[in-house]
């Protein structure tokens, strides 16, 4: 694995001030599809990126059809098509194992990727700025160019100071519009006055690289039943993926949702399930790449308010990861894509009012899923019906396809089928307040 160069070479000296038409604070999945959108529609975009690219990110590299659509849609379709494609999960719970192809829907495909962050957000990065964005790395803001808290005082925050990491320097840079999406610790976000929800589902999730012999399968592989170091199953999964280049990702996800999540030691978890994982995988310390690191992520778009006077959170900055199943990528892409058409809009309509729609949209694109999937991952926080709900689902493929269909958010609009109509119940409890 190329190390990242996170002591790159500076490049030329940047000016004390600069003016452009949107800022984009961060070079992730949700900033630099934000960035792709609005520089293809002509807009002037500065990107700012803290680290070097490509640089390591924890994540679990997998990218589900909801991510190959927005990649796909930003052209980058024949780039995806040179990396480790795989066509559906292996479940595994309780001594039974299904294997469950990604389900049919009328605007996705039935196939997804593995491809690492440190060379997955390199690639889109450098999409946006053939795009015509101009991207800045080692580039840090630090903070909002018009002093205040303009979410809460309604005022404009004009754009950003931002600091040259290298060089200890600052640009003032003004912007008509701000795209926050500095990831789940959004240090700018925090200076804007965005706080979490803390009543919404929170994830914590750790991962490392080994070498196997089980690399280029084509399946990602999800365990349902980890355990604390009591014995108890617990809300979350442990996952091995396949990146097809002797290595494999693995790594454990768990929710906030049960009673002692937070003495929880995720490092001693990814231990055990190392231990635990077939040992066909040869996963162990001799087969270890590094050590594994992890975090935390803010989920449901539990992060906000998403909209102030003149910018926007997306991705990880606003906690738009799906609660459900931990994906985050797809969600960044998505959020970055209706953040450019929103800004888009009032830059059409020369009204930066229009950024109120921002939280309508959000809404209407995610209001109810997270809604139904913040209240199902609550209940299941119970690990008695947690137990019985895996347990039994393991049983049936047929209850598993629709459980896949609805966790991974491809629940058909066009038609009305077992998994739908379930959605539908469960959709209709969740706006009730059940």
């Amino acid at each position: 694995m190329p190390p990242a160069p996170a002591d790159a070479e500076p490049g030329p000296p940047r000016p004390a001030q600069l003016s452009c038409d949107v800022l984009v604070v961060g070079a992730g999945p949700a900033g630099s599809s934000a960035a792709y959108w609005l520089a293809d529609a002509g807009y002037d975009v500065l990107v700012v990126e803290k680290k070097h690219l490509p640089r390591e990110k924890t994540c679990g590299d997998g990218l589900t059809p909801r991510s190959v659509r927005q990649l796909t849609d930003m052209g980058l379709a024949d780039v995806l098509a040179g990396q480790h494609r795989y066509d559906g999960l292996r479940a595994l719970a309780y001594g039974k194992e299904l294997y469950l192809r990604w389900p049919e829907h009328p605007e996705f495909g039935r196939h997804g990727y593995v491809v690492t962050r440190h060379d997955l957000d390199e690639i889109v990065a450098s999409h946006a700025e053939k795009a015509g964005a101009t991207l800045w790395q080692g580039a840090e803001a630090v903070a909002p160019l018009v002093a205040g808290d303009g979410c809460a005082e309604g005022r404009r925050i004009g754009g950003a100071v931002v600091r040259d990491t290298a060089r200890n320097t600052a640009t003032e840079v003004s912007a008509d519009y701000v795209v926050v999406a500095d990831g789940a610790n959004s240090r700018f976000g925090r200076a804007l006055g965005a706080a979490r929800d803390k009543s919404l589902p929170l994830g914590m999730a750790i991962r490392g690289y080994f070498r196997s012999p089980r690399h280029d399968e084509p399946w990602i592989e999800s365990h349902l039943d980890i355990r604390s170091k009591s014995g108890n199953v617990i809300p979350g999964y442990g996952w091995i993926f396949p990146l097809g280049d002797g290595r494999v990702n693995v790594g454990v996800g768990v929710l906030s949702t049960f009673d002692g999540w937070k003495e929880l030691n995720t490092t001693k978890l990814m231990d055990a399930f190392v231990a635990y994982a077939p040992s066909s995988w040869r996963l162990g310390p001799d087969t270890a790449c590094g050590p594994p690191t992890g975090g935390r992520l803010p989920m449901g778009l539990s992060v906000g308010p998403h909209a102030g006077a003149d910018y926007l959170l997306v991705g990880d900055a606003a906690g738009s990861v799906n609660p459900f199943n931990g994906e985050g990528i797809a969600y960044g892409y998505e959020t970055g894509r209706i953040a450019a058409a929103t800004i888009g809009e009032a830059f059409a309509s020369s009204d930066a009012a229009r950024l109120c729609s921002y939280d309508a949209r959000l809404e209407e694109t995610y209001g109810i899923y997270y809604k139904v999937a913040s209240a199902s991952m609550r209940a299941l926080g119970n690990p008695k019906l947690l137990h019985a709900f895996v347990a039994t689902g393991m049983y049936s493929r047929t209850i598993m396809e629709w459980v896949l269909r609805i966790m991974s958010n491809l629940v058909r609009p066009d038609e009305l089928g077992p998994a739908e109509a379930a959605y539908e119940v469960l959709a209709w409890l969740a706006a009730r307040g059940a």
